[in-house]
Formats: structure tokens, sequence, C-alpha cells
């Protein structure tokens, strides 16, 4: 039976934010900039309300700061493992699977798997919680400390598969705003207890430091129904359209629940791998560290537990503000890359690819260039003034482009089914970090666990792009006078940005928290501009993001 001029409006329309009432054309590179705006702006003010916070809180809790951050970065490494486990992967299964009965216009069959995916996250977060909670002390690394950090984060698995699951089902309608608010949201509930907290019991009371980090670890779970929350609330907003379009989709697909669990596990496994991979690095380093150091160095336990924690919390506090724009253009390219899946377009996913790598670049090499050489002041700001703290920050932010790439890339292989294979690759990345792990902490000390992480990353990162370039061809001609446009001025922020610090610290107290906020903010300012105006200077940031820079041009009076 032919196709009617209406069926295949709705068909060929299925990609374009069905959500939404909206006549606009729109191309994949325009939603992909949209999606990761949303998603970007989500994501950078959730991490800087997730760094903020430790002004105040390094403050109250004085001279133990360090390690209060130790116990913090120890019981939080365990949780996102188990977190990842509960939540399996399925928020990034069901994004990709709606996307591709979607864009074949079986949005009902989509909604059945959203609502089979909620009885699966449930008891999954259940298990997992069940599970950290009672296996505390087999997990503590004989750390009593953990053990009631542990227990406080329990709580929050039991929510956050269902919360991440909702913003995966939204997200393969392409629509990025509920996961961006609620995320914010979370992150804002978290904050504000944790910062109550610690200040009752350190500030006001003087109470047990253990505790005020254990109620601070519990804030997750109140984040957690803060975000939840939110998406409650769009759901219901959108109810009504969710039907319309269930009603009037094809229902051609008699897809069985049994079958629709199967595609959910066999989809959610190596999501849970990958989403886990650097939890997992992380972990390798909590469970190393301190063994390597006891073998080869003869320092206290405390000074080991302070070094742990220039790089496990400390800088990847910091970092993780850098990398989560990675992670943000990663998850709206799933989706997008699924549907051209679907439809067998490999034009379409070379575009895709190269276009996510191109915004990738544009983004991240100066944020991280950007923040290494704001390093000194940064550090100050957040912690206090420290030599050795300054120079793992600044290794960390180097280090943060090649995690942000996998992100961006590993996510690329997810959207387009290469699941196993990506997981293969990370396998080689994972013996590469293993093998360098001991000598290089041997002879590097708290540098050692970065650059292992580093090289392992860009391994399986090399081994990811070699593959895609093969297989859909990554338009490296369109690529390279862009990035090499990014790259060197990248390089001019952070020469300019380095010598605004170092020239203000000529003058300046290096132990003052005010100086390094001012020398910080100067520094961000002058490095901005310079890379704002080189790239509107020469129309690199209109072939990144299209006519909406125009705007700024006129501004700026740049011609």
């Amino acid at each position: 039976m032919a196709e009617t001029p209406q069926e295949h409006k709705q068909t060929s329309g299925a990609g374009f934010q069905p959500l939404r009432t909206t006549n606009k054309e729109s191309t994949s590179k325009d939603k992909m900039i949209e999606g990761s705006a949303w998603m970007t702006a989500g994501s950078i003010f959730s991490r800087l309300l997730g760094a903020i916070y430790i002004i105040p809180w390094v403050i109250w809790f004085g001279n133990l700061s360090d390690d209060a951050n130790a116990l913090f970065a120890k019981g939080y490494n365990i949780y996102s493992f188990f977190l990842i486990a509960a939540i399996a992967g399925i928020p990034s299964a069901v994004a990709k699977q709606v996307a591709h009965y979607n864009t074949m216009n079986e949005f009902a069959v989509g909604q059945r798997l959203y609502k089979r995916g909620l009885l699966l996250s449930g008891a999954t977060g259940i298990l997992c919680a069940l599970v950290l909670y009672f296996g505390a002390p087999i997990f503590s690394n004989n750390d009593p400390h953990v053990i009631p950090i542990l227990h406080s984060l329990s709580w929050a698995v039991l929510v956050i598969p269902t919360m991440s699951l909702t913003r995966g089902f939204f997200q393969g309608y392409q629509e990025m705003a509920p996961s961006a608010i609620s995320q914010f949201v979370e992150q804002l509930a978290r904050v504000a207890y944790m910062l109550i907290t610690a200040y009752l019991i350190m500030g006001v009371h003087h109470g047990n430091w253990v505790t005020a980090v254990s109620q601070s670890t519990f804030a997750a779970f109140i984040g957690a129904i803060g975000g939840m929350l939110v998406l409650f609330f769009y759901y219901l907003r959108h109810r009504a359209r969710l039907r319309e379009l269930a009603a009037n989709s094809k229902q051609e697909l008699a897809i069985p629940t049994k079958q629709l669990y199967k595609e959910i596990i066999a989809q959610a496994t190596p999501f849970i791998i990958i989403g886990s991979a650097i939890t997992i690095f992380q972990l390798i380093d909590q469970y190393t560290f301190f063994n390597i150091m006891a073998h080869f160095f003869n320092y206290s336990t405390a000074l080991v537990n302070k070094l742990y924690s220039y790089f496990a919390f400390n800088s990847n506090k910091l970092i993780m503000i850098v990398v989560s724009l990675g992670s943000s253009m990663a998850i709206t390219a799933v989706p997008m890359l699924s549907e051209a899946k679907t439809r067998g377009n490999k034009r379409e996913i070379n575009n895709q690819v190269t276009d996510a790598l191109l915004l990738f670049a544009f983004f991240m090499i100066p944020a991280a260039l950007g923040m290494a050489a704001v390093a000194q002041p940064l550090n100050t700001i957040f912690y206090y003034y420290d030599v050795v703290g300054t120079l793992v920050l600044e290794f960390s932010s180097y280090v943060s482009i090649i995690l942000g790439l996998f992100t961006v890339i590993s996510a690329i292989m997810q959207g387009i089914s290469e699941n196993v294979r990506a997981v293969g690759y990370f396998a080689i990345g994972t013996v590469v970090k293993f093998v360098l792990q001991f000598p290089l902490v041997a002879y590097l000390g708290a540098m050692g666990p970065l650059l292992s992480t580093g090289i392992g990353f860009a391994i399986v990162s090399w081994l990811i792009l070699r593959h895609l370039n093969r297989e859909y061809g990554i338009s490296f001609r369109r690529i390279s006078k862009p990035f090499a446009g990014i790259l060197i001025f990248s390089l001019i922020t952070f020469a300019v940005a380095t010598a605004v610090v170092r020239l203000s610290y000529l003058f300046l107290n290096p132990y003052s928290k005010t100086m390094a906020f001012f020398v910080c903010v100067l520094a961000a300012l002058v490095g901005g501009f310079v890379y704002l105006y080189a790239t509107l200077k020469t129309r690199l940031a209109d072939m990144m993001l299209g006519d909406r820079v125009e705007r700024i041009r006129r501004l700026l009076r740049i011609h």
C-alpha cells in the first residue's frame, strides 16, 4: 500500500523534537548545537555549584579539610561505580532506542520501552543500594570512616536510576531542557543541604568531621528528590502530547514485553562499562595508590591522604567542570546518531561525527588550557595556596582534554551501535592503565595516576577514532583548518592568561583568597576576550556555531 503524504510527513518529521509544535526546519548540526547548549548550560552550572560549595566547606572544616576531601573522594568513587551499575546504562540505551522507534514513527513502542525500563531501573536501584549499604565494610579498604559515608550514599542509589531513566526518555525525543534543568535543581538542592549541615555540625557545634562528611554525602539523596520533581513536572506537561503521538503512530510493530526487556539489557550492558570508565580508573587509583606509596615512600598516612586528595578530589572537582563540556555534547549526539544509523545514512553519520569533534575542540581545548593557566589562583580560591596542589591541578587540566575526547567519541560509538567494540577498546586502555600505574606512581607520586589515566584514555580514543575513520570516514580535510585555528588561538589565550597571572603575582599576595579571585577573574576575562575576538575576527566562530554569533560581532564592532 502506498504511503500517504500525511504518513510521510509524520515519518520524516519524527526525528525533529516532536514534543514541541514548530514548523522550523533544522539540520542535524542545528539540533546538536541546541541540544549541546541546553546540556552544557545545565552541566556547567551544576558543576560550578558543585565546586563553589567547596570554598565555605573547606573553611568550616579548617585543618581537617584535606582529610575530609580524601574521605569524600573515597566514598564517592565507590558510590559512583554502584550508581552506574544501578542505572545500568539504561538512560542512554533508552534514549537511543526511543530515538530509533521515533524515527520509524513508532512512538507507542518507545513509550512502552520507557515504562518497562522504569521497572528495570527501580529493581536494579534497590538491589545495588542494598549491596552498597550492607557491603560497606568490605568496600571500605580497611578505613572505618568510609563505612558511614557509603551508608549515607546508598539512599541516593534508590532514586537516581529512575531519575536518570526519565532524562534518557526526554533525550530520545531530543528534548534536552528537562535533563538540563533537573540536573541544575538536583545540584542546587544537594549543595544547599551540604552547606547547611556542614555549617551546623562544624561551624556552629564544632562536631565530628566524619559525621559532617556523612551528611554532605547524604545530600545526594536530597538532590535526587529535587531533580525527580522537575522531571515529573515536565512529564505532566507533555503527557497529552505523548498520548497524541502514541495514538497517531504507525503501530505496525508488535513487540512483546520480553523482547523490550532484552533490547534494554542488550543496549544497556556496554553502557555500564563505558559509562563507568572514568570511575573505574579512579577506583584503580583508590585501591593501588596507597599501597604503592607505602612501598616506595616513607610518608605518614596523613601526608599520603593529602596527596591523594590533591588529584582525586581537589583537582578532579574543578576539571570535571571542563570535562562536562564534552559529556554534554556526547549526550546530545547519541539519539541523533541512532536516527542516522536507523536510516542507514553513512554520510549523515560522517557529518555528525565531524561536527561533534569540531564543537568539542572549539569549547574544550581553550577551556582546559585556560584552567591550566589560572591553576594557582584557582587552587587558592577553592582550597589554599599550595605549590604541589597547583601543579596537580595544572596537569589535571591538560589530562581533561583527553577525558573529554573519550567521553564524546565513546558516546558516538554507542550511538551507532558499536558498543561491544567500544568496550573492547576500553579493556585495552584499562590494561595500559594497570601496567603504567605502578612505575608512574613510584617515580612521580601524585602525578603518576593522572599520567597513567591520560595515556590509557589516549590509547582508547585513538583506537576509536581510527575505527570511525575506517567505517564512516572522518572529514579530516574539513577538520584540519578550523582545528589548527582553534589550537593556535587556544595557545595564544593560554599564553596571555598565564602572563596576566604571573605579572599580577609580582605585586599581589599569593596566599590571599581575595587577591586570587581578582587574578583569576582578570586572567579569565582577558584570555577569554582574546579567544572570542580571534574566533569572531577570523569567522571561525561562524563555522562552528552558524549565524548565531553575528549579534555578538555587531555588539563588539568586529568586522
